[in-house]
């Protein structure tokens, strides 16, 4: 029997659409109704965890690279088959990314902002993203202080407010980085997304929480006072499809992957790595997940303030499905200003077929939301 490994998720991570798996494919009978009663039987099964398992196989080296494709059913791999997103109204568009100075004043937060988003606009940007936390301190203790009831109208929450008006008076799209939400007894870090016309297109609530702990290091857990979010977010937006993540999100690949499932073109991270574990590992995330998914990645740090309780290390970034870093920040205050270009999505494609070679018989990413909803 090949032998298998397995991870199972923290309890806490519940999410409907994050339960998305992972795992071998099953065998490919001709009977089609077994094969669906499994999948079903299976995403029941797993329906609160993410289950990862791997598989060995024999390849036959005389086999056609063609005929090895077909015989490995890459288009089984993904399950749903990847979606292909519908045409942007642009293919080719200029990104502002502000690295903002957070501070204990939320209005003058709300108003630099603004003000950073305004000049990004006349600097030609399109599509605008902010910072992880941008309108409250970073820390436990603010979170429940600093958070706005997003549900309840602008009138319960000035951030949104302020976003929603400057995206509709500049005629562009915001990924407006995130703040705390209160929804009823619950808080939550929260990523809106507002179109040109100024409304709402996607609300993405942080789905893996930052606990960590490294002695002498660092210590946070934001599952004190946060509560996880429950659905990956996709939105289609005047400049293509969009994947929402926010910070910790980076680190889990399968997120990332259920995205370019989905057929983003372009992954947003808000994020706030901390002085530890950003020289190590915050350019690195971002390039790994555009290079396994061959699409952008564009990432929005507050700047560093080193009298901060957290102390973030900045370096916002956009990166192209090559892994090649596009442009980034030091760790003052910047606004970024670079192109994204779809039709490199398709090149690096062509360069490297990864859909076209993906190990069917081997591996599944299978989308629990979509196969329910299908």
């Amino acid at each position: 029997m090949s032998p298998r490994l397995m991870f199972l998720s923290s309890s806490t991570f519940q999410s409907s659409v994050a339960r998305s798996v992972l795992r071998p494919a099953p065998s490919f009978l001709s009977n089609s109704h077994h094969h669906h009663h499994f999948l079903t039987k299976r995403t029941s099964i797993l329906s609160n965890t993410l289950l990862v398992k791997s598989t060995r196989t024999t390849l036959t080296a005389s086999a056609s690279v063609s005929s090895m494709a077909s015989s490995f059913y890459p288009e089984k791999a993904r399950v749903p088959p990847a979606a292909q997103p519908p045409a942007p109204p642009i293919t080719k568009f200029k990104i502002g990314l502000c690295q903002l100075k957070v501070t204990a004043d939320k209005e003058r937060n709300i108003l630099h902002a603004r003000t950073a988003v305004e000049e990004a606009a006349e600097k030609g940007a399109k599509l605008v993203v902010l910072p992880e936390i941008w309108n409250s301190p970073y820390s436990n203790d603010s979170f429940s202080v600093y958070a706005e009831d997003i549900d309840a109208g602008f009138d319960a929450s000035p951030s949104t407010a302020m976003l929603s008006e400057v995206a509709r008076l500049l005629n562009i799209t915001i990924v407006g980085g995130s703040i705390p939400e209160r929804s009823g007894d619950k808080l939550y870090n929260t990523c809106c997304v507002f179109g040109p016309d100024g409304k709402l297109k996607a609300k993405h609530r942080k789905i893996h929480l930052f606990d960590i702990d490294i002695p002498g290091k660092i210590t946070f857990k934001e599952s004190k006072t946060l509560t996880a979010g429950e659905t990956p977010t996709t939105v289609d937006t005047e400049v293509g499809r969009i994947g929402i993540g926010i910070c910790y999100d980076i680190r889990f690949q399968e997120l990332a992957m259920l995205y370019a499932a989905r057929g983003a073109q372009l992954i947003c991270y808000p994020g706030a790595f901390n002085m530890t574990t950003g020289p190590l590992h915050w350019e690195l995330l971002q390039r790994a997940r555009a290079v396994d998914n061959q699409l952008y990645v564009a990432t929005c740090s507050p700047a560093r303030d080193t009298t901060a309780g957290y102390i973030a290390w900045g370096h916002s970034t956009l990166v192209g499905p090559f892994g090649e870093v596009l442009a980034t920040s030091e760790h003052d205050e910047a606004i970024i200003i670079s192109e994204i270009d779809y039709s490199q999505i398709e090149l690096r494609r062509t360069n490297l077929p990864l859909e076209k070679q993906r190990r069917g018989d081997v591996y599944q990413l299978v989308d629990v939301q979509r196969l329910d909803s299908e």
